[in-house]
């Protein structure tokens, strides 16, 4: 029989749910209210950039903050992050042209890049191992609330306040969460058997500047500028990231590597609709922003669905549960893409990227739990940012490459649509190699495992 928590584990694991409440809420409410920042500001070109600069941003404080809660304890780091996102948000929301909205994404991905491998720590370290898959749940049920009152929240907002109380509104709930949250992170210090090696954050940056590289080089018109940035990027970006990843990622190797593998692959395939529904419901069916919002609600509830069907059987094959979940994501890809016929309902396109998000839900908890099972005393920050630095990348490099399709649309006579359906192949084709790289999840301990 599994032991009661504690009041300060109760306490904690409040905390660290709201902490990603507010984190969804700020995903879910910007991404809403984005279509109608990009038409009052002009920044269509920039719709992409926005995406992966965030991203960007989230890859360097992962690693950083994973690095300093196993060195210092999760609490200085925590506070660090909710003070840099508050500041993006004041700065998006008072900016008077797209590029300064592009800054304050900076920002905010640099504030709430800290939380997650801060999350996964705690987890790792705070709670017993047989309430990991339900504590990991948890995290996930943060997204429910958000994922039903965001949108209507933010797309109300929008069009009764305009978009930039989108941003100040989320002011006071950071503060109140970041008061609250750190709270019960003081009792963990910093880990006794933690390593003092050489700092990973200068490959972070790196890697972020190369990824950063390859996002602005595809959004270039001219081809020859175009292919020497994204070459430039290609080139900073594969070392810096073979230092911060597990040795055999590239090919799914067995074990953790084919865990980050599948991470990187599922966030792409995600992000690839996810992100340019609410555009083709803008641009193709002629919807507000509260519709723009709503089309896409389904996806990130049936992901906590998906989570919660996985916690409640923990102890089933890792690989087969990713492998399911990559092929009911594949689905929802298929389900999704005639949103860019102005005839088909948005009720339907709802519904078939609700299955989307059920997918992403049913391999994300699997793929966590096992990730973090390699996790060894010392190591818990490293392992955890490790899984989340995979996260990023995905959401990253499909952000800047889906953004170039759209910007080269906007300056040629190329179809959004067409823009926007070939991110929606790409992600069909993500979601297929998904499938075959499962094979090698593995937890600990488990035959044919093996990690860095």
């Amino acid at each position: 029989m599994t032991a009661p928590l504690t009041a300060q584990q109760r306490l904690l694991a409040v905390g660290l749910v709201l902490s990603v409440t507010l984190v969804a809420f700020e995903v879910t409410a910007i991404i809403t209210a984005l279509p109608t920042i990009t038409d009052e500001l002009g920044g269509d070109s920039l719709y992409g950039v926005s995406l992966a600069a965030y991203t960007l941003a989230n890859l360097i404080t992962l690693v950083a903050a994973g690095e300093m809660a196993d060195r210092r304890g999760p609490a200085l780091p925590f506070t660090l992050c909710v003070a840099t996102l508050v500041v993006g948000l004041i700065v998006a929301a008072s900016a008077p042209t797209m590029i300064w909205v592009v800054v304050g994404r900076v920002l905010q991905g640099a504030g709430t890049g800290g939380f997650a491998p801060i999350a996964y720590m705690l987890v790792k370290r705070a709670f017993p191992d047989d309430r990991h898959p339900m504590i990991y749940a948890y995290l996930s049920a943060g997204w429910v609330l958000p994922a039903m009152v965001a949108p209507l929240v933010a797309g109300w907002i929008t069009d009764t306040f305009g978009w930039r109380w989108v941003f100040l509104g989320l002011v006071p709930a950071a503060l109140a969460v970041g008061a609250l949250a750190v709270q019960p992170m003081r009792h963990y210090g910093a880990s006794a058997t933690s390593t003092r090696s050489g700092s990973r954050v200068p490959r972070a940056v790196a890697a972020a500047v190369g990824v950063g590289a390859i996002v602005t080089g595809l959004q270039f018109a001219h081809p020859v500028a175009a292919a020497t940035t994204t070459l430039a990027g290609l080139a900073v970006a594969i070392p810096s990231l073979r230092g911060l990843l597990p040795a055999g990622f590239a090919h799914a190797r067995p074990g953790l590597p084919a865990i980050i593998s599948c991470r990187i692959l599922a966030t792409a395939t995600f992000l690839g609709v996810d992100s340019f529904i609410p555009l083709a419901a803008d641009r193709v069916h002629g919807s507000g922003p509260l519709e723009q919002g709503l089309v896409i609600m389904g996806a990130a509830v049936a992901w906590s669905l998906g989570q919660w069907l996985r916690a409640r059987n923990p102890d089933g094959e890792p690989s087969r549960a990713v492998g399911v979940g990559f092929g009911v994501m594949l689905a929802g890809v298929v389900l999704s893409a005639p949103v860019l016929w102005a005839g088909w309902p948005l009720w339907a396109v709802f519904l078939g990227w609700s299955m989307g998000g059920l997918g992403m839900g049913l391999l994300f908890n699997p793929a966590t739990v096992s990730s973090m099972t390699f996790a060894t005393e010392g190591s818990e920050g490293l392992v955890s940012s490790q899984v989340n630095l995979a996260d990023a990348l995905g959401f990253s490099l499909m952000g800047g490459i889906g953004g170039a399709t759209v910007a080269i649309a906007d300056r040629t006579d190329w179809s959004l649509t067409g823009a926007i359906g070939t991110n929606f192949g790409l992600a069909a084709a993500l979601a297929v190699v998904g499938i075959l790289a499962s094979r090698g999840v593995r937890r600990a301990g488990d035959p044919f495992t093996s990690s860095k």
